[in-house]
């Protein structure tokens, strides 16, 4: 039986780069809370966070037995890149692009979408939250 769960996303830099950190959460298709995390990733630029959230709440999902996927983030250039839109230029993005490919095979059924900034909220508030505990 599928089990279709829901993945928000975002990183934050303080600086870029500066402290960063990855931000997730979880929903089942009627919006109850699965899981909402964050994790502080030291010294890193915003794009390298917003590659790592979606990494980390990737395998949050496997963790929770999801085979159905949908996930949103508010960042365009990220989105654009996993969906073969824009390029993957910078050095350091390329491996964290093609680990975040390698894992979206793993689900049965994967959608991939930007939402808008007012969307994203709660994993907004988890990158940050682990920032602020950090530092």
């Amino acid at each position: 039986m599928a089990k279709k769960l829901i993945l928000y996303t975002d990183g934050a830099s303080r600086g870029n780069p500066g402290p960063a950190a990855a931000g997730w959460f979880i929903s089942d298709e009627t919006g109850r809370v699965i899981e909402k995390n964050g994790h502080f990733l030291g010294k890193k630029t915003n794009n390298e966070a917003e590659y790592m959230a979606m990494i980390m709440g990737l395998h949050a999902l496997k963790q929770q037995g999801a085979t159905d996927i949908i996930v949103r983030a508010d960042s365009e250039l990220l989105i654009k890149q996993i969906l073969g839109e824009y390029r993957v230029k910078h050095p350091n993005l390329v491996p964290l692009h093609e680990q975040v490919k390698k894992l979206l095979k793993e689900f049965q059924m994967t959608h991939v979408e930007h939402v808008r900034r007012h969307l994203n909220s709660e994993a907004d508030a988890a990158a940050n939250r682990a920032i602020d505990e950090a530092i």
